[in-house]
């Protein structure tokens, strides 16, 4: 439905996009994800209508939507601050945009209706923005972007000004609406859970360039770039050379398992990545496997983290094991993991 093909936009010597290309489909909700400054509200922004990029196209369904207007575009913006009118009732918000469509008093009346009933504030359509929590002016505001039945929704760090509960139980509701609704939806956001548990797609920027686009279980299992690796959740990395089929050579722990991205050549410089949750505490007699100590454990619920000191390697290694860990600081430990559960990718991207 909308294609981005080589999108740039430079600010003086600053090049806040550099080439970007990407397409989303229809009824899809897609992230943009990145660290602050690398580029995606400045896409956004592009999208809406409130930049212009310096060479690239964007097409909806096909049309050139660089050529439309921002008024004219079938594409709403929620804002991060939500943007509220503070002297007007729930109701009013809702209702502005289709009022200066001069839409018939009867239609904005059952629009609003509608949509109030689907955000679950039909019982507070008479309240001041003032009088609601943040959920609930969170909610008015998708409200107002949704009512004129956008094509495109875009979402400008939504959930960031809401606390840690509220703003889970608010990812379970946009995903809830975005199905309901069936409008695409694209989100920016720094947050790596939020994108991963939202997204049907994730687009990963850095420096003004898209650096992977996956959906989240394989963009976590697999990624394809140093960046990627290092950014989406907590990763292990361990740099040497690729060592054949399921093996990453290094000089200081020797022949590592892991599972290489397809067409990685044997001899390049290579890094591998386990994920905290794949590694296993075994057996410290065991000859295969990372000998360590444990610096810290910390409980988190459902989860201990433990941080292992290993001779050899710069940073200490992070292991997520279910339920409360019974080993204590200062244990020597042997970690071990399988090279299904290992991704060796090329050190150079």
């Amino acid at each position: 439905m909308l294609k981005i093909d080589g999108i740039t936009r430079r600010f003086g010597d600053v090049t806040a996009l550099d080439g970007v290309s990407l397409e989303i489909g229809q009824g899809e909700f897609f992230a943009l994800l990145g660290p602050s400054g690398c580029g995606k509200t400045t896409l956004l922004r592009i999208l809406a209508g409130f930049e212009t990029p310096d060479s690239g196209t964007v097409t909806l369904d096909g049309d050139d939507l660089l050529a439309t207007p921002p008024n004219r575009r079938p594409i709403s913006l929620m804002f991060q601050s939500y943007a509220l009118f503070p002297h007007m009732t729930v109701a009013r918000n809702v209702a502005y945009g289709l009022e200066q469509e001069k839409l018939p008093r009867q239609e904005i009346k059952q629009r609003v209706g509608e949509v109030l009933e689907t955000v679950g504030l039909s019982a507070l359509g008479d309240r001041k923005p003032a009088q609601l929590s943040g959920g609930q002016r969170q909610r008015v505001a998708l409200a107002r972007s949704i009512v004129k039945r956008p094509r495109l929704l875009l979402l400008d760090e939504p959930l960031s000004a809401l606390d840690k509960k509220v703003r889970a139980d608010m990812q379970l509701e946009l995903k809830r609406l975005q199905h309901e609704v069936g409008i695409t939806f694209v989100v920016v956001t720094h947050d790596q859970e939020e994108a991963m548990s939202l997204a049907d797609r994730i687009a990963v920027f850095d420096t003004g360039q898209v650096r992977q686009v996956d959906e989240p279980v394989a963009l976590y299992e697999r990624p394809r770039t140093r960046f990627v690796a290092d950014f989406v959740g907590a990763n292990n990395l361990f740099e040497g050379t690729a060592g054949g089929a399921d093996a990453l050579l290094t000089p200081d722990f020797g022949s590592l398992p892991g599972t290489p991205l397809e067409g990685l050549e044997d001899g390049v410089k290579a890094l591998l990545g386990v994920r905290p949750e794949k590694i296993r505490l075994g057996d410290t007699a065991a000859s295969d496997g990372l000998d360590g100590s444990v610096l810290d454990v910390s409980f988190y619920g459902g989860v201990s983290h433990l941080s292992i000191d290993v001779p050899g390697h710069v940073k200490p290694v992070l292991v997520a094991v279910q339920g409360a860990s019974t080993v204590q600081p200062g244990a020597q430990v042997k970690l071990q993991w399988e090279a299904g559960d290992a991704v060796i990718l090329p050190v150079a991207q």
